[in-house]
């Protein structure tokens, strides 16, 4: 009788594990259960209304069915330039607190203090493995960072790199290298490596295109493919997109003046000579250029454009490689841009040959203010500018084992600030103990429902100084004076009601110098 009370008891004991695993999963499964893979996708340059799901006219299959899939962020913010902007989305601070970028007296050096590090190493203890290709543009190599692979392009032109790192090692560019190709070539090649040996694993992989960044270059069948799409002009594209974005509800308010005597943001005047006479600097009414100003015009946004729809072809190019590893329904897929899209003209670089072919690896062409004001719809001013324009970005959040809601468009306001916390968030790591907290907050509340956030914003590049708070938002362009927009109202920035309400003038003002003090304060951290 003992014997069998015994045997009763143990197979008891072995029935109520059994169950415990029916409704919790196998105990392989249980082994195996990890947190979400979080794919990042920057790109270079490219304007709010670009994107077919923003409004745009250039083809983007594949980041629009993102957008239709998941959700579509109207008011999503950057840092107006390259280097502030990707030090905040890996930092999880403004540029200005760790040493990134200037602000009045406070100098940029380019050294993060050692208590900014970057999120591959917040990510480390809960198991992910990162992973970067493509452009850098933060203190310090990737590898030396906590990514576990990187392919690192130091880029001034797309067939032609200034440098090229492999995991730290400098390699040279393979015949036929173009940059938009290379960088999704090394993501696919990492993931297929980390599901042969790391497939228990969560990863993040941080994609950092260099397109559509100036020199407009591109394929020469991408060329091809664009045609004549843009010889009706930058003024009939400007008011297409507009529409297209009322009807999407993404902006509410009026469309922006064309600033007509709004040049390029930084003076490089002898260009012009080197560009030749198809070459404007300024946004002029499209049918007050010559016919050698508009085809030589056309040209420039249809190189853009090609670089664009490279990209979304590279884009579903990783995709399908997550699908073929069967990580695609568990992962988080991040697109935005870094700026908005730039009225700088320059030549670098390796120098423009006005004999070559527009797009290839010895032409230097810039889109410029006519074409980047199109890009930037319905916003005024460019990248390096804290107007709408400057920093505005689309933002594209993807996650079909978590987002429902497929197609809708959030309005809670953003920044790239919260890249980190919400990565974290979404990863289940809990923020350590900060000598400097996170400026910025998680997103995931507003991946269900629009959170109805009040938060404050702050920016200041090259004395582009800005501030948001709730509706509220006061701007100024260098030495020019403070400007007061209701953004609820007049998101692109169209009625100044600086005059009409000084009050909130002096104390949007006020909440400016108080982030500037605070970043102060941090800068005498070690």
């Amino acid at each position: 009788m003992k014997n069998i009370k015994t045997k009763n008891t143990f197979l008891l004991a072995i029935f109520c594990i059994f169950s415990v695993m029916a409704a919790t999963g196998s105990a392989g499964e249980m082994n195996t259960i990890k947190s979400p893979n979080i794919l990042l996708i920057l790109v270079d340059d490219m304007g709010y209304s670009d994107l077919g799901c923003y409004g745009g006219e250039i083809h983007t299959p594949t980041i629009d069915r993102l957008a239709s899939n998941g959700l579509r962020y109207s008011q999503f913010y950057n840092s107006a330039r390259c280097v502030p902007t990707r030090s905040a989305i890996l930092s999880g601070y403004y540029a200005q607190q760790i040493n990134r970028d200037s602000v009045l007296e406070l100098k940029g050096n380019g050294a993060r203090p050692k208590w900014a590090r970057l999120l591959p190493d917040y990510l480390k203890p809960a198991g992910y493995r990162s992973y970067h290709s493509g452009k850098w543009h933060i203190d310090g190599k990737p590898m030396g960072n906590g990514f576990d692979r990187s392919l690192y392009i130091d880029n001034h032109g797309d067939f032609s790199p200034k440098a090229l790192f492999k995991n730290g090692k400098r390699i040279k560019p393979k015949d036929g290298f173009y940059a938009t190709t290379a960088v999704a070539d090394h993501a696919i090649e990492v993931l297929k490596e980390h599901q042969i040996n790391h497939a228990d694993k969560p990863f993040f992989s941080f994609v950092a295109f260099t397109a559509p960044h100036f020199p407009l270059q591109a394929l020469p069948e991408d060329i091809a493919r664009v045609g004549d799409r843009y010889n009706v002009g930058w003024d009939s594209i400007r008011n297409q997109r507009w529409e297209r974005l009322q009807k999407m509800g993404l902006v509410k308010g009026s469309l922006s003046k064309v600033e007509y005597n709004q040049g390029p943001p930084l003076d490089f005047s002898e260009q012009l000579t080197v560009l030749g006479e198809g070459e404007v600097d300024r946004p002029v009414p499209w049918n007050d250029l010559t016919e050698k100003q508009k085809e030589f015009q056309q040209v420039k946004m249809t190189i853009h454009v090609a670089m664009i729809e490279r990209i979304d072809i590279e884009v579903g190019r990783m995709i399908k490689q997550l699908k073929a590893m069967n990580a695609f329904e568990d992962t988080v897929i991040f697109f935005l841009s870094d700026n908005g899209a730039s009225a700088e003209m320059m030549v670098r670089g390796n120098g423009h040959d006005p004999e070559a072919a527009p797009g290839s690896a010895d032409s230097y062409l810039c889109l410029g203010p006519g074409w980047s004001t199109v890009a930037n719809t319905p916003f005024k001013k460019h990248k390096i500018w804290a107007h709408e324009g400057g920093i505005s970005t689309p933002f594209i959040v993807q996650w079909p084992n978590h987002i429902s809601q497929h197609g809708a468009i959030r309005e809670t306001p953003g920044h790239v600030i919260d890249m980190v916390p919400t990565i974290l968030d979404i990863a289940g790591v809990k923020t350590p103990k900060q000598k400097v907290p996170f400026p910025g907050h998680s997103l995931l509340p507003s991946f269900k429902k629009d959170t109805g956030d009040n938060r404050t914003f702050w920016w200041s590049h090259r004395g582009n100084n800005a501030i948001r708070n709730g509706d509220w938002k006061l701007v100024k362009s260098n030495d020019e004076p403070w400007e007061l927009y209701n953004l609820k109202e007049d998101r692109a920035e169209t009625n100044n009601l600086a005059a009409q309400y000084p009050e909130k003038v002096k104390e949007l003002e006020k909440q400016w110098e108080a982030q500037v003090e605070q970043i102060r304060q941090a800068r005498k951290l070690k």
